[in-house]
């Protein structure tokens, strides 16, 4: 059975590996169709993730049909289209034990802490599996990354009429925009990228938009957007640790920071800025259960419109070949799809 291996940085292998026995109880055999390259993979490959470890099968972000399933599955029954959410929690640690399987302490994360789902054919748990019967294997590989802007969404809780941030429009950022607009709430998006910028424009109406120049005139325009106040509500998508040492400066006092991007290095402020207006940050991390099902039944609805998200497709064979094409910044992409299988 084929699968691609990254081996090392910058260094993906083709690779035979043995085909999964049959599926235990609880657990389901399951065929990759597509799966989406995120920020995680794209910081996996160039080496600058914190939990992968080499060599390593990635893939996480992942629609998939069900082949065959184990004892006790209900579930999911073979030939049902499904997301993947690829938190495999403990079920027994503290954080479980509270309800955040996202943030269990011996937390796998599939493709990421284990082999996951660039390749052929895969198990695992069956309770990881959300099927729908509306959807597209391309569009239940969004699901994932619409997950974790749900999830920090959730966790910054944004409320009608409050002044918001987005950092970054990225996938991650745009996955936080889509679940932030549906609190009412008025919305800036800042990035470097004025391509990016203009899809937030024509996909997302977003008016108030920011391009960071790092002049020091995007203060300015926050200030003038806000009218003196900055914002009730930062979320910082970049996973850059300047941007996320900077973004304290523009949380209005009694406001909120969520970072939900990851970075390894070190973020770094003054305290007073912290303490002055008294700033809540949050850390987002992963997604929760019930976030899977929420937004499968908002794409069958169409509130959220997957459209415009997918820009390139990469076929199985030539990962190695358009693997840093597709994720470099000039591409142009916003999400890239491998096509696994048909």
């Amino acid at each position: 059975m084929k699968a691609w291996q990254l081996t090392e940085p910058k260094k993906f292998l083709s690779i035979e590996v043995k085909h999964p026995p049959k599926p235990a109880r609880g657990e389901v055999l399951m065929r990759t169709l597509r799966m989406g390259i995120c920020g995680t993979d794209i910081s996996c490959y160039l080496g600058k993730f914190p939990f992968f470890d080499y060599p390593r099968i990635p893939g996480h972000e992942l629609g998939v049909e069900v082949l065959e399933i184990g004892d006790g599955v209900e579930n999911v029954k073979p030939g049902d289209l499904c997301s993947v959410e690829p938190y495999l929690n403990c079920g027994e640690c503290y954080a479980c034990d509270k309800g955040q399987g996202n943030c269990c302490q011996n937390l796998k994360v599939f493709g990421v802490m284990m082999d996951g789902g660039l390749c052929e054919q895969s198990l695992i748990r069956a309770d990881k599996l959300h099927p729908s019967q509306k959807l597209s294997a391309e569009q239940l590989a969004l699901v994932e990354t619409l997950a974790i802007g749900c999830h920090a969404s959730d966790r910054g809780n944004p409320q009608k009429e409050e002044n918001l941030l987005v950092i970054g429009a990225g996938p991650i950022g745009l996955a936080t925009l889509e679940f932030n607009r549906l609190s009412n709430a008025k919305i800036t998006v800042m990035d470097m990228s004025a391509e990016r910028l203009d899809f937030c424009r024509k996909h997302y109406g977003i008016d108030s938009l920011i391009q960071f120049k790092g002049d020091g005139s995007e203060k300015q325009k926050m200030l003038e957007t806000t009218g003196g106040k900055l914002f009730d509500l930062v979320t910082d998508a970049t996973g850059n640790p300047h941007s996320m040492s900077g973004a304290l400066n523009y949380v209005a006092h009694t406001g909120r920071l969520v970072y939900v991007g990851i970075t390894t290095e070190t973020i770094s402020f003054t305290h007073p800025t912290l303490h002055r207006p008294e700033i809540t940050i949050l850390a987002s991390r992963n997604a929760l259960p019930k976030d899977f099902p929420r937004i499968i039944e908002l794409i069958e609805q169409g509130t959220i419109n997957t459209d415009p998200w997918i820009t390139h497709h990469v076929d199985f064979i030539e990962v190695d070949k358009r693997f840093a094409e597709v994720t470099h910044p000039s591409s142009g992409a916003i999400k890239a799809i491998i096509q696994v299988a048909d």
